[in-house]
């Protein structure tokens, strides 16, 4: 199979980006239909107590979020030597038979194991495709190169999701994962037939385990998984946010949506390329407009405009340390690139779980729907304590800034 030429990347990027479209819609579509999910699974239970079922539906959110932490570095270290293309197409595989057993599954057991099973390749997904793509953009463009992967998630929160969601309660929840899975099949055969073949750069399962004895990484690790988990914090709660502080009807929850992901895709085009400029300054100019954008919700959103503009900054500050945090966890690991950026979503995925259940416990605790917001702008400046920590260690202890390329090479 012919690839193309390194020096026509944009084929192969817009497929990996595709690849990360389809993962954005199978981590973010559940949400919307976890009541059709409980109905469908759940029959007995949900007859009896709607809001128990659905509660217990949000299982299976935490089981793929369990296996992006668990497969994540697992798969970084059993395939270091596996070429990126290769490694690529294969996570795709994986992704779309857990997507289509997920459609399948008979019981709510057999759904809670596929949606594990499908979370196992997010991680390496990730790790795997912004090696491919920053290789395939050269030196000095790493950051655009993982932008460029990671604005497949930007577009799936903008339309994506909403589309799926939309099929999902027409036409049944089980045809949207179809439909997921379908997409998933297309990013396979895009990346099939665009991108070239990139040798693994000399790793192995033991240096790429030794990315997680550097105390580094795992504070780099920390501050996103805290930092970031600001932005859960607000956005898990957005329909309650929208309705009740704002006050405007339900149907608009779409549209404050909708704007975040604008504010998303702004956020990671401007993140990739500050990080190839100054990577530090990056992480902290991203924390700090988390935590400004954080406070700015919890005191404008009662006002239409004050949430609009509010969802937009944080949702761009948000993605905006996407790629500098992914480009720093290479960095503090040399000889583990794999592991480095594998490590970045699964530290994501538990800054999801970490946002909404602090969110969550706020507002149990009989606060305003404005609370989450401020306990965002509070994790943020944990964030940007641990990232000055850790830019401290690196003034001790020298360390190279940028990881090295892979070389592409043709089939």
């Amino acid at each position: 199979m012919a690839a193309i030429p390194a020096r026509r990347p944009w084929p192969a990027l817009l497929a990996l980006a595709l690849g990360a479209v389809a993962i954005g819609l199978t981590e973010f579509v559940p949400a919307g239909l976890l009541p059709q999910i409980a109905r469908g699974t759940l029959g007995a239970e949900y007859a009896g107590s709607h809001s128990r079922a659905v509660a217990h539906a949000g299982w299976m959110i935490t089981a793929y979020a369990l296996g992006v932490v668990v497969g994540a570095p697992l798969i970084a270290a059993l395939t270091a030597r596996m070429p990126r293309k290769r490694l690529v197409v294969g996570l795709l595989v994986l992704f779309v038979l857990g997507t289509l057993a997920s459609a399948l599954a008979p019981t709510f057991g057999l759904l809670l194991t596929a949606r594990f099973v499908a979370g196992v390749p997010h991680g390496a997904y990730f790790g795997a495709a912004g090696l491919l793509a920053a290789s395939l953009l050269g030196p000095g463009k790493e950051g655009r190169g993982f932008a460029a992967v990671l604005s497949g998630l930007t577009v799936a929160n903008m339309a994506g999701v909403p589309l799926i969601t939309g099929l999902g309660q027409a036409a049944g929840w089980r045809a949207a994962y179809v439909a997921i899975a379908a997409v998933f099949l297309l990013a396979l055969l895009a990346v099939a037939f665009t991108a070239p073949e990139v040798k693994a750069a000399g790793g192995s399962p033991a240096a790429e385990l030794r990315a997680l004895a550097r105390p580094q990484v795992w504070l780099v690790a920390a501050t996103a998984s805290i930092g970031i988990a600001g932005f859960f914090a607000v956005h898990t709660f957005i329909a309650p946010i929208t309705t009740t502080l704002a006050g405007l009807p339900a149907g608009a929850v779409v549209w404050v949506l909708a704007v975040a992901g604008v504010g998303m895709t702004v956020g990671n085009v401007l993140g990739g390329w500050y990080a190839d400029r100054s990577l530090h300054q990056a992480i902290l100019l991203g924390l700090t407009g988390m935590i400004v954008a954080s406070v700015f919700v919890a005191l404008a959103a009662g006002t239409v405009a004050g949430l609009f503009i509010g969802v937009f900054v944080l949702g761009a500050a948000t993605f905006f340390l996407g790629p500098p945090l992914q480009a720093r966890l290479m960095a503090v690991a040399p000889g583990s690139l794999l592991m480095g950026a594998a490590v970045n979503q699964s530290a994501m995925n538990l800054a999801n779980s970490l946002g909404a259940t602090l969110g969550g416990t706020v507002i149990a605790a009989g606060l305003s729907y404005r609370a989450p917001a401020w306990a965002g702008a509070a994790l943020g400046a944990v964030g940007l304590a641990l990232a000055m920590t850790s830019f401290a260690l690196d003034r001790r202890v020298t360390r190279p800034n940028t990881a090295t390329l892979e070389p592409a090479t043709r089939n």
